[in-house]
């Protein structure tokens, strides 16, 4: 079934559904799925990015593979 008949089956059967109960339950779970969570950041972390695309942009970063190795062989000589 495409989207767009999905949606207005899903319409329809809503809007003749009478039970507030129901409805708000199928409300939270739309909110659930449309919200639009907005990440705000300090001009720090903006700047923190900014720098660490530059860098990478450079070629100036480490595999995460090879952090792991450094990290563990680090952790050896703790």
């Amino acid at each position: 079934m495409k989207s767009l008949k999905l949606k207005r089956i899903l319409i329809q059967r809503i809007s003749e559904i009478e039970d507030i109960s129901f409805l708000k339950a199928i409300n939270t779970i739309l909110d659930s799925r449309t919200k639009n969570e907005t990440l705000t950041l300090t001009e720090g972390q903006r700047n923190e990015i900014i720098a660490s695309k530059k860098d990478s942009d450079q070629g100036i970063f480490i595999e995460h593979a090879d952090f792991d190795k450094e990290i563990t062989e680090w952790l050896k000589g703790v």
